[in-house]
């Protein structure tokens, strides 16, 4: 009985747990439609509600945005928005931030999260996984005596959180898994194991025996 109610629960719980998921971000994004005025919203000019009108209007929203700041028009309405939140303290702070963050995570160029590693931390002989964030690092590298590069190791379960750390290149592991991969063994907590590996070890073990 265990072994059955073990595996119906690996068939629904990923399945409702997805589901609640996308409800709710379908259901936040259905919000976006309260932007339009009363007599211009689908559920008043169709007489019925249709969900998920609010996923297309925001990529609609996005893909408009974007097209308009590609041009030099709106490069230059952007650098007139970021001039004026420059001059706000508290929010000059925190705009630069999360947009430094996400032309490093976003940008078709970046060497952020395309890597992931293993380090011997928190010493020597325990290994823990790593992403790399960078390996341009301006001053710190220009005043260490040997090549480094800035690692991300993050938390388990919760992988948004974690240390940055600037670490000897010569000292890293590169790992031939995806990012998504080591952010699966990660918020498992080891459990959850690249094919590659399990393969591996099944070969390993068929020819020892």
């Amino acid at each position: 009985m265990r072994k059955y109610l073990i595996a119906g629960l690996l068939v629904w719980m990923p399945l409702g747990i997805t589901f609640l998921v996308v409800r709710a971000i379908v259901g936040f994004l259905d919000k976006i439609l309260l932007w339009l005025p009363a007599h211009y919203q689908p559920e008043n000019v169709l007489g019925f509600n249709i969900p998920g009108l609010g996923v297309v209007l925001a990529v609609v929203l996005v893909l408009a945005t974007g097209m308009i700041v590609a041009n030099l028009l709106g490069r230059r309405i952007v650098a007139a928005w970021e001039s004026l939140l420059s001059r706000i303290p508290l929010v000059r702070s925190l705009y630069a931030g999360i947009k430094q963050i996400m032309e490093a995570v976003l940008a078709t160029d970046a060497k952020s999260f395309r890597k992931v590693l293993l380090i011997e931390y928190p010493r020597k002989g325990v290994w823990s996984l790593a992403f790399m964030t960078s390996d341009e690092l301006g001053e710190v590298q220009a005043k260490t005596t040997t090549d480094v590069i800035s690692v991300f190791i993050p938390t388990t379960p919760n992988p948004t959180s974690g240390f940055v750390l600037m670490v000897p290149e010569s000292d890293v592991v590169h790992l031939s898994m995806s990012v998504e991969e080591g952010l699966k063994m990660i918020i498992s907590m080891g459990v959850v194991v690249p094919n590659w590996q399990k393969e591996n070890l099944l070969s390993q073990g068929n020819e020892q025996s």
